[in-house]
């Protein structure tokens, strides 16, 4: 012990926080305390120092007594550096969190001696039990993450993992946590990562937490919504990150919003005839509103299987000639493909056999409620002119704004109604769209009203010659192109006007169709928009910008899926080319499903997950939908036939064979 006090500069040890050294014998024995250990403690160097017992173990706190002994056991093994945390009872009787490292090493005589520094923590220790008692008590999730452009969770508290639902960690499944650790957005649906984008750009530029709702989807695939808080500030580190308080509100949302929606169906149904609740993500249609002795009401509120019940309802009342189009526009809706303008709801009219036996005229709309549900609203309009009667047909002026109303819900670009008197005209009503058309502002239009002018003073500013509207309004037809003044692109109209009724009324009426936007999308080159570049290394471009991959083995199963031209690879395949040595097993499956994953998640943030099919884990690419460099070539069309320069798939080995392939063929 001596010998220790007198071949060491003191103090030197005594500048080390809680510094002291122990003997490993029968027993452990302190040799030699510091200073600091004594202001720690308030006891003095003799009250530790002894030959035969631990002095030390005397200030240990009863209760942590064993796992102390313990840990004096396990360094008096082996040479090692151990931790422990425990608490002790000072001169003073107060208590103290201690945090105490230990490293045991050989002396030159073979016997095992332990150097210790003891860590005052009795603050953080109380900082961590008010945390806790935060995350115990009240009902908020926190996190951290970084501020990088796709931000990483640093941090999450006990009750952030309860509102995600967090799964336990099984060998061989998909870490979740980690998953979402690497990108926040993981939890955001696509509709929402936008907003949230916004929230964290605020919290960028202002000082004070930015807050509002946001909806997450929880990790068993059930959504949520959240009231957040967002806040930058600066880590323990001093690295700026984002703090973020979120409290679940997932209820009182949905109770708030039955409310909402019970108001709106209300109102609803002073319009409409017949309401049914489309809810796309459990698949399903019910009857919510309409009247209970019609066919539908012994099913009201009873919820049928989406297709097969649509099917039933519009073969069992829409008219032979109508009925393949609206199966048409019923598929398209349900299947999300339908092709909107702007932000024009999906409508359509026909005719059908309502419940007295007579075929009437009928307005259906579907008005979307949120991202999964929309309510399909009925009407029936035999009161208003059928389009195939318009030229034949006259609405008294007196009920021009209660028909105007319907017709331009019911056509694709908008109506018009103007006084001819000989070669003078009065325009009367215009919907929006259809000034673009005549080239007039809304306050020019309004101006327009208040007198007649000549028909070919009317038309000078369409760009539509003035021969060309005289044959509209005298064979009741006719096509143009015109430059859409709100978009600057050149469209392409049909317009049918109504011809004089047998009365000789003055009004007219003028619809326009956008024979562009009906032509179901066919001049959107779709597959033109991905472009993917295999001769050389390997690059995904969406756009004529290239797909920044965060995850090496995601673009790499990507380029595998492109190499195998279509055709479909199981996961046990895609293992062997993905991780070579390695063997098929639980393991190395979570680890190709959490590759996948990010794959199918990178597809969805450039808004192309098309390109990719999965069937039974098995994926593939979706030829149609993209444009490659080496499915060009293999077309064997002369424009591409020097395409390939002798490189393919530079950045994986197992393209080679591919690549043999491709050399055979020059």
């Amino acid at each position: 012990m001596n010998d220790f006090m007198e071949n060491t500069d003191t103090e030197l040890f005594d500048c080390i926080s809680g510094f002291h050294r122990y003997t490993f014998g029968s027993c452990a024995c302190i040799v030699f305390a510091s200073e600091s250990l004594c202001e720690i403690t308030g006891y003095c160097r003799s009250d530790f120092l002894s030959d035969n017992c631990d002095m030390y173990e005397r200030i240990v706190h009863p209760d942590d007594v064993e796992s102390y002994r313990s840990f004096l056991q396990q360094l008096s093994i082996k040479q090692q550096t151990l931790s422990i945390e425990y608490r002790i009872v000072c001169k003073d009787k107060t208590v103290k969190f201690v945090k105490d490292t230990m490293t045991s090493k050989m002396s030159a005589d073979g016997c095992l001696s332990g150097v210790s520094v003891l860590a005052d923590i009795t603050e953080l220790k109380a900082e961590n039990s008010e945390l806790r008692f935060l995350n115990d008590n009240v009902p908020c999730g926190f996190l951290k993450c970084t501020c990088e452009k796709i931000p990483k969770i640093t941090y999450f508290n006990e009750q952030m993992i309860g509102i995600v639902r967090f799964p336990n960690e099984n060998e061989g499944e998909i870490d979740y946590r980690e998953l979402y650790s690497d990108n926040i957005y993981l939890m955001i649906p696509m509709d929402e990562r936008p907003k949230f984008a916004q929230f964290l750009e605020r919290a960028e530029n202002e000082d004070t937490p930015v807050s509002g709702e946001i909806s997450v989807v929880r990790c068993d695939g059930s959504a949520a919504v959240l009231y957040v808080w967002v806040k930058k500030a600066a880590s323990d580190e001093g690295l700026e990150e984002y703090q973020i308080m979120c409290m679940d509100i997932t209820e009182p949302y949905r109770n708030r919003k039955i409310g909402e929606i019970e108001r709106y169906v209300s109102a609803l149904s002073d319009v409409y005839d017949k309401i049914f609740e489309y809810d796309f993500s459990n698949r399903t249609v019910k009857y919510i509103y309409g009247n209970e002795t019609d066919i539908f009401g012994k099913i009201q509120n009873v919820p049928m299987q989406l297709e097969d019940a649509t099917k039933q309802w519009l073969r069992g009342s829409v008219i032979a000639r109508d009925i393949d189009r609206v199966e048409e526009f019923f598929a398209q809706v349900l299947s999300g493909k339908f092709k909107s303008d702007g932000n024009k709801p999906p409508l359509i009219r026909y005719k059908a056999v309502s419940s007295s036996g007579a075929v009437k005229s009928y307005m259906g709309i579907f008005l979307k409620i949120d991202d999964s549900v929309s309510y399909y609203c009925l009407k029936c309009v035999s009161d208003v002119i059928d389009d195939d009667d318009l030229r034949s047909e006259n609405i008294s002026l007196k009920n021009i704004n209660q028909d105007m109303q319907e017709l331009v819900m019911s056509f694709t670009e908008g109506l018009m109604a103007f006084e001819l008197n000989g070669n003078r005209v009065r325009p009367l009503y215009v919907s929006d769209n259809v000034c673009n058309f005549f080239g007039y502002s809304q306050q020019q239009w309004l101006e327009l009203t208040r007198h007649s002018v000549e028909l070919d003073e009317f038309v000078s500013q369409s760009g539509v010659r003035y021969e060309d509207f005289k044959a509209l309004i005298e064979r009741g037809e006719g096509e143009f192109l015109y430059t859409d003044t709100a978009t600057g692109t050149r469209c392409r109209i049909k317009a049918i006007c109504s011809q004089k009724s047998a009365q000789n009324s003055s009004l007219r009426y003028v619809m326009l169709y956008n024979l562009d936007a009906a032509s179901d999308g066919n001049n959107a080159d779709e597959a033109g928009n991905v472009y993917i570049r295999t001769f050389g290394y390997f690059d995904v471009f969406v756009g004529g910008r290239p797909i920044a991959f965060r995850n090496k083995k995601s673009k790499e199963l990507l380029a595998l899926l492109v190499d195998r031209r279509g055709g479909f690879i199981s996961s046990e395949d895609a293992i062997s080319f993905l991780w070579e040595d390695e063997p098929v097993n639980s393991v190395t499956l979570a680890r190709y499903r959490k590759v996948a994953l990010r794959l199918k998640n990178i597809l969805e943030e450039y808004g192309i997950t098309d390109i990719m099919e999965s069937v039974d884990g098995k994926r593939r690419i979706v030829p149609e939908k993209v444009r490659c460099d080496l499915y060009d070539y293999l077309s064997g069309l002369h424009e591409h036939a020097s395409l390939f320069k002798g490189s393919y798939l530079t950045n994986y080995s197992w393209g080679e064979m591919t690549l043999g392939e491709l050399m055979n063929r020059e």
